[in-house]
């Protein structure tokens, strides 16, 4: 089971989920959808844009159980 840490990100930033979406420029439902461990998918470029704005490596925001 893969597990996505942003609530856990967002909250170490102090930041809203629409901060993050005004900052990436990803939509707020794709954001609200990973935030919430519904997302059933990511691209490759979000997970980039996530992972430079949150300073953090991709492993600091998934994590398989």
């Amino acid at each position: 089971m893969i597990h996505i840490k942003l609530a856990i990100r967002l909250a170490e930033k102090k930041w809203t989920q629409a901060e993050l979406a005004r900052r990436t420029g990803i939509r707020p439902n794709t954001i609200s959808d990973l935030y919430n461990e519904v997302a059933t998918a990511i691209t490759f470029y979000n997970l980039e844009q996530i992972c430079i704005v949150l300073q953090c490596k991709i492993e600091d925001l998934i994590e398989i159980k």
